[in-house]
């Protein structure tokens, strides 16, 4: 997954160093315009989604309010299979399902300005803020032996002690088994990164993202059944943002439809 990520922060910044052209826009800016934007976030702890809502505080600069939900995994589970039963993958010494709930605030910079549509505007930005890692156990469907070729499934935790094979284990039991137990750790995140948003059309968002975030708790999240836990997750991430601008001169343009619907060329 890292190697993937590295993979694709050169190739977008090879991308976008190369010279865009595009249809001028002789449209008159509106300078106090802000903005509301998705994200959807792959990084090398998992998977997430994002919304910022920007406001303009002068010609290059905007502060920004996100809030971001996703995924945290340990780099050292990797999805297996009963080799004698088929009863679905599993992430063998897996304890706990972990996700984060993170809002915070920060800041954008353009450095180069988008004079055409169809060029690109190219911004870093920076943001940090409080963070929660979310985790419940994982239940699974242990196999016991009988006597002979005889087995019983219980549905119990995942104990280093009793299961030493994949072997041992049929399946995950459902997602829902155990949600009594969950567990909340707050923590802090900060990331920052570049933006590089190649919209054809001056109100609506669409932009690629490639930086480097980290999530830090006070103790370590007990992901796995393995001494080395992580309290640090560093991670690199690219993402997708959509979203649009938000113009007080014409509300009518405001409407989050126009994200999806394509300018009619005349």
């Amino acid at each position: 997954m890292k190697k993937l990520l590295i993979i694709a922060v050169i190739f977008m910044f090879g991308v976008f160093s190369l010279y865009a052209q595009g249809e001028l826009n002789e449209q008159q800016k509106v300078f106090f315009r802000n903005e509301k934007s998705f994200a959807i976030l792959l990084n090398s702890d998992g998977v997430g989604i994002s919304y910022r809502a920007a406001k303009r505080i002068d010609f290059r600069n905007k502060n920004f309010l996100e809030i971001e939900a996703g995924t945290l995994k340990n780099s050292k589970q990797y999805r297996q299979q009963n080799p004698y039963a088929p009863g679905g993958t599993y992430f063998f010494g897996k304890l706990n399902s972990t996700f984060y709930l993170r809002g915070g605030i920060g800041r954008q910079h353009e450095l180069f300005k988008k004079a055409d549509l169809g060029g690109i505007a190219i911004r870093y930005f920076y943001s940090a803020g409080p963070v929660f890692a979310i985790y419940k156990p994982i239940y699974y469907r242990v196999l016991h032996l009988l006597s002979g070729n005889e087995y019983e499934i219980k549905v119990e935790k995942f104990d280093p002690a009793a299961v030493t094979l994949p072997s041992d284990i049929y399946a995950k039991s459902s997602f829902i088994k155990g949600l009594g137990e969950t567990k909340v750790m707050p923590g802090l995140f900060a990331k920052a990164g570049f933006n590089f948003e190649y919209s054809k059309e001056d109100k609506i968002i669409h932009a690629i993202e490639v930086g480097a975030q980290i999530n830090a708790f006070p103790k370590k999240i007990p992901i796995m059944a393995i001494p080395n836990n992580k309290t640090l997750f560093f991670s690199l991430f690219v993402s997708y943002r959509f979203g649009m601008i938000i113009d007080p001169l014409h509300p009518e343009s405001n409407k989050v439809s126009n994200i999806f619907r394509r300018k009619k060329i005349n």
